[in-house]
Order: C-alpha cells, then sequence, then structure tokens
C-alpha cells in the first residue's frame, strides 16, 4: 500500500502565523519554520510576542476564518486520495486548522494542541510526540507502508529524509539549497507526477 504524507501549511493553505502578523502589523510573527528550523524555539518566540500584545486564540481564529487554501490544493487532494492513502502532517494546532480542513474535505491531519488560559490566551502548547514528522513515517513504515513526502521547511526535511521518497514544495531558496537530494517544484501537477513515477519506480 502507498501513502502520502504533505505538511499543510505552504502546501495545501496558507501560512497561518504570516496571515496574522499582516493583519496585526506584527513583523515578528511572519518567522515560521521556513526562518527558524528549532520548532521550540519559534513557538517560544511567538507565545511571548502574543503575551506581550494581550492577543488571544480568539484574535488568532477570527483572521484563519477569512483564509481558504491556496489555489488548485483543495482539487489536488481530492484527485490525490482517488489513488493513494493521503496524511497531513503538520505543526500547526487542531484549535488553528479546523475551518481549512473543512474546505479541504477533511482529510486526516496529525498536528499538535495548544494549552489555553481561562482568559482565552494561549499559555502554551503541547506537541503530538518529538520530531513527529519522521515519527509518523517510521510509523507507517512499521505498518508495511510506502510512503511518499512532500513539504517545505526545515520542519519537513526529516520527514522526506525518513520516506521512501521526497520532495520540496514551494520551498524557499535557503531550503533548496541546503537540502539539494529531494526534487523541487512549485506546481500541483507537477508534484502529483513525481509521487506517480516514485510509485512506479520502486
Amino acid at each position: 500500500m502507498d501513502l502520502v504524507c504533505l505538511d499543510l501549511e505552504g502546501v495545501l493553505i496558507p501560512e497561518i502565523w504570516i496571515a496574522f502578523a499582516e493583519k496585526t502589523g506584527i513583523d515578528a510573527l511572519k518567522a515560521t519554520t521556513r526562518d527558524i528550523p528549532d520548532y521550540d524555539v519559534l513557538m517560544k518566540q511567538r507565545l511571548r510576542i502574543l503575551n506581550e500584545h494581550g492577543l488571544r486564540l480568539q484574535d488568532i481564529q477570527d483572521v484563519i476564518a477569512t483564509l481558504s487554501p491556496l489555489p488548485g490544493a483543495a482539487d489536488f487532494l481530492d484527485s490525490l486520495r482517488e489513488s493513494y492513502q493521503v496524511v497531513i502532517l503538520s505543526d500547526t494546532f487542531y484549535e488553528f486548522a479546523k475551518p481549512l480542513m473543512a474546505q479541504l474535505n477533511w482529510p486526516t491531519l496529525l498536528c499538535h494542541k495548544l494549552v489555553i488560559d481561562e482568559e482565552g490566551r494561549v499559555a502554551d502548547y503541547k506537541i503530538r510526540q518529538p520530531d513527529p514528522k519522521r515519527t509518523s513515517v517510521k510509523a507507517f513504515h512499521s505498518l508495511l507502508y510506502r510512503i511518499f513526502a512532500a513539504g517545505d521547511s526545515y520542519n519537513d526535511t526529516t520527514m522526506l529524509s525518513e520516506a521512501d521518497v521526497g520532495f520540496l514544495f514551494r520551498a524557499p531558496a535557503n531550503v533548496i539549497e541546503e537540502f539539494p537530494q529531494f526534487r523541487t517544484t512549485d506546481d500541483y501537477s507537477e508534484l502529483r507526477r513525481f509521487i506517480d513515477e516514485a510509485a512506479e519506480s520502486l
């Protein structure tokens, strides 16, 4: 059996933190895993900024409610699911993702959870497990799936390395330069072709 593991933000939906940064005018919130490889460092920075500005979960969710999947993402995902099992492996949070999952016809999503205090502020976060994307691929391998994976950021590269074949999709130049072993594309049709070719060749 073949299974495709996809990153979410930057691959199927806009970067939520960038959209929120643009809405609030707080440029420091534009940093993502494309810029800061250490997820814990990145999240602590985000939580500190939210606290400094008195921003709550609802403020972020209000911005998320205005977002839509990237152009072509829903059709790509629907088509892919006709031929493969598909799982979204993301470092987003269930408290963020639900409205966008509805627009993508509810694919399976494995991500993290936020800790919200009594005032509705984001007090902390709980990751599903250490190095969750790579660990998930290892678990799927133990179930005898062949894994094809695609992502765009530093936090996706262990997933891509653990997969049978990994691809960079719409990745920034710094990630492409540091990880030349992965084929790269910015086009959903070409990514689908890469996946199909890999499945046929293994």
